[in-house]
């Protein structure tokens, strides 16, 4: 992974990955605390971390047992080199494994909400946890530390685990058996802050604005005099990309607007609006949308699906900066958990990466490096940084939208007549949200086309037409969703609005399926 924007930052963390399926919101918590982070696979070379000089490192969960063979351990090095260090869950555990305690299975396992009572002072507690208190947590183990290595003390135990929190001042190890990191431990961030700013001392300086600055800087010296092109989609990654390195560089740059065909109602003309005319970018629209749904004729597997409109977009894409005279950079808004998954450490919840993303690697006939301004940043930190560039609203809040766009929401093969149906129907749904105020409080909405034809009964005739469902989520960083909970008043309204303003739909159903940690994409 390369160095980051906190280079002009003097303090950052860095958190190695043991597995865990929300090492990623560690991150994000120190990251909100205003500490630049980043997530390494455990294995990562000890001279490298070294060399990358961070203030802080923290040790993730994971699903291992430190007693077993082959179990993922800390490289003994990162003890060494003075730093506060705090275990999480498995990270807990590894300290204490490979510091001379002992770790060992227990019939009593803790899994979910659990409650731990304050037995000592300690700096991860200071102005939250006072000594005597009884506190929730969320606890996720099955083994549990058994003895302390020499200089740790017990601070926090809770019913299974008799060493919840443990603290060695001297060398400013610490330890909790809890994950501070979800919400469901409500307090967790305010521990987390303690270790980054009272134990280590980070100065929490890290913002938005000094990311922008340096990343102008980062791109005007990796691209020099040279010529970028970027695909542009319209979504919140690729506009605030262009937008950047339009910022950074100017007329260096291109942007290369495909439109596949798939694309949500009057979407293709606001993109060329908003980039050619609002932000004077260069920007090249090609219509393609012949071509690819002559491909996808008759394709029904959602990933075959997936990788012909991969397969294309690149084809198109590469005629079109063929007729540019070609360009020595490919711009892409590929973000953090992108990369993340991509590198897939010890082929875990991680493996699946999005099949439509260039993450790590192009096609070799392209002969361009990449600008990846963006690579540092989760989903939220984008939106952030897009308002600080000026992006209008309707482009920054914008739900996040897939590659293969209305491909993979209508289940199936694909035609025009279900493309029209789906873009009226998501539009109303859309449109709908809109007007009741809930727009900015859903993470994602959108209407799905069902590969069914359902019977109904529409005033004194007998309908055989489309059903559709709606579906809405929330969440933070689209790694965990939920349902949102719409008033069955709305969902009524909806569904009124849309089969009696879009003919060839007859039934429209809600899901409410969630999307648990560990799974990688939504749709």
């Amino acid at each position: 992974m390369p160095d980051s924007a906190a280079e002009a930052a003097p303090h950052r963390a860095l958190i190695l990955d043991f597995g865990s399926q929300v090492t990623q919101l560690i991150a994000r918590r120190l990251r909100e605390a205003g500490v630049y982070s980043e997530i390494w696979p455990c294995s990562a070379d000890p001279a490298r971390i070294a060399a990358w000089r961070p203030g802080a490192i923290i040790l993730s969960g994971g699903p291992a047992s430190v007693h077993e063979a082959g179990a993922p351990l800390a490289a003994p090095e990162i003890f060494a080199l003075g730093l506060p260090i705090l275990g999480i869950c498995y990270g807990e555990q590894l300290l204490c494994h490979q510091l001379g305690g002992a770790v060992e299975a227990h019939a009593q396992r803790e899994f979910g909400r659990a409650t731990v009572e304050i037995i000592d002072d300690c700096a991860l507690f200071h102005g939250v946890w006072p000594k005597g208190g009884r506190e929730q947590v969320w606890m996720s183990h099955g083994d549990r530390v058994t003895r302390l290595p020499p200089g740790f003390r017990a601070v926090a135990a809770s019913e299974g685990a008799p060493f919840a929190a443990i603290a060695d001042d001297v060398r400013r190890f610490y330890g909790v058996q809890f994950h501070p990191e979800v919400v469901h431990t409500p307090h967790g961030a305010a521990l987390l802050g303690n270790f980054l700013h009272r134990v280590a001392g980070l100065s929490g300086n890290w913002t938005m604005a000094n990311f922008r600055a340096t990343q102008i800087a980062r791109i005007r010296a990796q691209v020099g005099t040279g010529r970028v092109i970027c695909g542009l989609s319209g979504g919140v990654d690729s506009s605030v990309a262009a937008v950047l390195i339009h910022e950074a560089i100017g007329d260096q740059l291109t942007c290369i607007f495909v439109d596949h065909g798939l694309l949500r109602q009057d979407e293709a003309a606001e993109v060329v609006e908003t980039f050619r005319d609002r932000f004077n970018i260069r920007l090249v629209h090609r219509d393609a949308a012949e071509r690819f749904l002559a491909a996808l004729d008759g394709v029904t597997d959602p990933e075959v699906k997936r990788k012909t409109i991969g397969r294309l977009f690149i084809e198109v894409f590469e005629e079109e900066a063929a007729r540019l005279g070609g360009a020595d950079y490919l711009a892409q808004g590929t973000l953090y958990p992108d990369v993340i998954e991509s590198a897939a450490p010890r082929g875990g919840p991680s493996v699946t990466i999005k099949s439509h993303h260039n993450v790590g690697g192009l096609p070799e006939r392209m002969r361009m490096k990449l600008v990846e301004p963006l690579r540092e940043l989760f989903k939220d930190e984008v939106r952030v940084l897009g308002r600080t560039l000026g992006l209008p609203e309707a482009i920054v809040g914008r739900h996040p939208f897939p590659g293969p766009g209305l491909a993979i929401r209508i289940p199936g093969a694909i035609t025009r007549e279900k493309l029209d149906l789906l873009r009226r129907v998501d539009a109303i749904y859309l449109e709908e949200i809109r007007s009741a105020g809930l727009y900015d409080a859903i993470w994602q909405a959108f209407a799905v086309l069902l590969p069914v034809r359902t019977v109904g009964v529409m005033g004194d005739g007998r309908s055989y037409d489309h059903a559709c469902a709606l579906r809405a989520v929330t969440s933070t960083d689209g790694m965990t969703a939920d349902v949102y909970p719409f008033e069955p008043a709305f969902l009524a309204r909806v569904a009124g609005r849309i089969v009696n303003e879009v003919r060839g739909v007859n039934r429209v159903t809600y899901d409410i399926t969630s999307k648990p940690p560990g799974t990688i994409e939504w749709e």
